[in-house]
């Protein structure tokens, strides 16, 4: 992910509500020294014996005990008999919120979820607890308006627009059946279906090195177009069709190259068995003012549609130029400056490449039980320094964008609301109230004043 990419999921801030139990041990030393914070608080023994007593009333009303009728069970039996849940319950309704005092009185903002540690807590006494956590490091900005990078013109040839147009134009062929009693040749498309299995006699000690990449079990198609003597056609598949009539079948052998496209095939020899089907002729539109008509009611004329094709041409050249550009200054605004990033970020960016990674493989088709599989650990190691990179831009991008006080208006981030609602295919109210109770309409705030910060940057790097 990087901070050029319109489609970046800002940076969220993990929970910063204390944790008091069941925290993995060590987790406080995974936390970066120069980021880490911590305070001591205390809850004044006359607060903490209201929450005290208003929870164990509360038990009172509500709990069965045998032997006592609902509401009626005296306290010291509810001390007894739930004390942990009640000394949970204390805990979860006090600590937040003078935790949350403490951090406010300190002047500190923590970015990462507390660890609550060393906690002292009996009935009728003051409760004491440290908490542990991290904080946004300071940035000195440095010689940020001086970057440069190069931005190359970007340019779309008459060859090149006229490959995208035969690209077009083959997209829009049509395969027609041959009516007339004869045999394939050269130029037609058999319409076949086929069998293949690995060759038996294909035992070659380069075989045997492969072969947990050979097909194991027979692979059947049916209804495939298979170009006699094109030039995307296997030589063994012509040679072997070529001749043949319709009704008839035929086994061959085909050897693959061993730098063929698909590795499951390379260096392999497969038996087919093909019954041809039908021959069919591939006739190809030609390329005129009706052709475009045909293609969309945008286009009237040829040289219309040649204008669009050289526009999106251009279109996607500038936003990967631009893409590349940014990605530059990015790494030298990193480079320039070296400050402390809390952990709790990192890997919190490290959770959202890796989720956005297992939204495209299952896009592409991935089974949930394949990814389950994968070696996780691993993967978090390699994203380690994207992720920290990613950090580091969006903590300087948020820094610049308060240096040159950047702003964006209420009615901009309507307009992404509006953007994102169409992206998701949802209603912009319905989009709305989920980003708001959802509290990200600060952060999606946040996010484009850094766009903004870079887009700054850029436009002053020429």
């Amino acid at each position: 992910m990087s901070s050029t990419d319109s489609e970046n999921q800002e940076i969220e801030n993990p929970e910063t509500q204390p944790s008091v139990a069941g925290q993995p041990p060590g987790i406080t030393d995974a936390m970066n020294a120069a980021c880490r914070r911590e305070i001591t608080v205390e809850i004044p023994a006359e607060l903490a014996r209201k929450q005290w007593e208003g929870i164990i009333h509360n038990y009172s009303k509500q709990a069965r005990v045998p032997g006592f009728r609902k509401g009626k069970v005296p306290a010291s039996i509810i001390r007894k008999r739930f004390g942990q849940e009640i000394k949970s319950d204390v805990l979860e309704s006090l600590v937040p919120q003078h935790f949350r005092e403490a951090v406010l009185r300190e002047g500190l903002m923590p970015v990462s979820q507390p660890v609550v540690s060393n906690l002292e807590m009996e009935e009728g006494q003051p409760i004491r607890f440290k908490a542990v956590f991290e904080v946004l490091p300071e940035i000195e900005l440095t010689d940020y308006q001086d970057i440069k990078v190069e931005k190359p013109e970007v340019q779309v040839t008459d060859e090149e627009v006229e490959n995208e147009l035969k690209r077009l134009q083959e997209r829009q062929a049509s395969y027609d059946p041959v009516n007339e009693d004869r045999a394939l040749e050269d130029g037609d498309f058999a319409q076949i279906t086929f069998k293949a299995i690995p060759h038996p006699a294909s035992n070659s000690e380069e075989k045997e090195e492969k072969e947990e990449t050979a097909p194991a079990e027979p692979v059947e198609v049916e209804e495939v177009l298979v170009e006699i003597g094109g030039p995307n056609t296997i030589a063994d598949f012509s040679e072997n069709l070529r001749g043949a009539k319709p009704g008839e079948e035929r086994t061959f052998n085909v050897t693959y190259p061993a730098d063929f496209y698909d590795n499951r095939l390379a260096g392999k020899t497969l038996s087919y068995t093909a019954k041809i089907n039908a021959i069919k002729k591939k006739t190809t539109p030609e390329l005129n003012d009706e052709f475009a008509k045909e293609l969309s009611q945008d286009f009237q004329t040829l040289d219309a549609l040649k204008t669009r094709i050289r526009e999106g041409i251009l279109g996607q050249r500038k936003h990967k130029a631009e893409h590349e550009a940014k990605e530059k200054l990015l790494n030298e605004l990193v480079e320039k400056h070296d400050f402390p990033v809390p952990h709790s970020m990192v890997e919190h960016q490290i959770d959202v490449r890796l989720e956005r990674g297992l939204r495209a493989l299952a896009a592409q088709g991935m089974k949930t039980e394949d990814m389950k599989r994968m070696d996780f650990a691993r993967l978090r190691v390699a994203q380690r320094e994207a992720a920290l990179k990613e950090v580091k831009s969006n903590l300087l991008l948020e820094k610049i964008a308060h240096a040159e006080n950047i702003q964006v208006s209420d009615e901009e981030l309507d307009k992404e609301i509006e953007t994102l609602a169409q992206q998701m295919n949802q209603t912009t109210e319905a989009v709305r109230q989920r980003l708001a109770e959802d509290g990200a309409m600060e952060r999606i705030r946040d996010r484009m004043r850094s766009e903004k910060a870079l887009e700054l940057l850029y436009s002053k790097s020429a």
